[in-house]
């Protein structure tokens, strides 16, 4: 399965223009520069004139790609692919098998690191768990892939993308693919994080399945 996913989300890279793919580039060195800062000094004490220095660029550049230093952690570039990746997919296929396909291969595209490293990852997921700026920034940002999973699933099921019950079954995906990633912060990144995707996948489709009571 990730096998045939990953094609589609490589396929979905190659398209990409050449303006698109500087455009990452450059914020893949902001985001770099920012990691490595943070890992060095912490959160709290890294300034965007820091950031911009290590990434060789001036302030203007690196809030002309990133609003707030929050959103430096938190955006990446998978929408875009995940977009086109999903698009791809053929017609017929199941809609909840298309999703798993492209959102599966994008943690493992993401975990390989092609645009950040696995330490950057573990780090990116830490500072979502445990510095409060950037979670609550996270519950913002998590709209932006909500409204692009809408589209797609509009298309695919002939409903609008802002019916309720689009939106309720996007932005329940991407919350289950949030607290994927903060439950393995929260776990000391012992799972693997495609696993837990896949876990909270399963209760987006299936609903959540009785356990045993808690001990008394």
């Amino acid at each position: 399965m990730a096998a045939t996913a990953h094609s589609s989300t490589s396929a979905a890279t190659a398209h990409l223009g050449l303006r698109e793919r500087k455009k990452i580039k450059t914020r893949a060195a902001i985001r770099r520069a920012t990691y490595r800062l943070i890992m060095e000094q912490g959160y709290d004490a890294t300034t965007i004139e820091q950031i911009a220095e290590a990434a060789e660029v001036s302030p203007s550049t690196v809030f002309r790609y990133f609003p707030a230093k929050e959103d430096i952690v938190l955006t990446d570039e998978y929408d875009p692919l995940m977009e086109a990746a999903l698009r791809a997919r053929p017609a017929d296929e199941p809609l909840t098998m298309s999703l798993r396909h492209v959102i599966r291969d994008a943690v493992e595209q993401a975990m390989s690191g092609e645009f950040e490293s696995p330490e950057e990852q573990r780090l990116r997921s830490r500072l979502m768990a445990e510095v409060p700026a950037v979670r609550s920034r996270a519950m913002e940002s998590m709209s932006v892939t909500g409204r692009m999973m809408c589209r797609i699933v509009a298309e695919r099921t002939g409903r609008a993308p802002d019916e309720l019950e689009v939106r309720a079954y996007c932005m329940g995906v991407v919350g289950a693919m949030m607290e994927a990633s903060i439950h393995w912060a929260e776990n000391d990144h012992r799972d693997n994080l495609a696993d837990l995707v896949e876990r909270t996948l399963d209760v987006v489709e299936h609903g959540l399945t009785p356990g045993k009571p808690a001990a008394s």
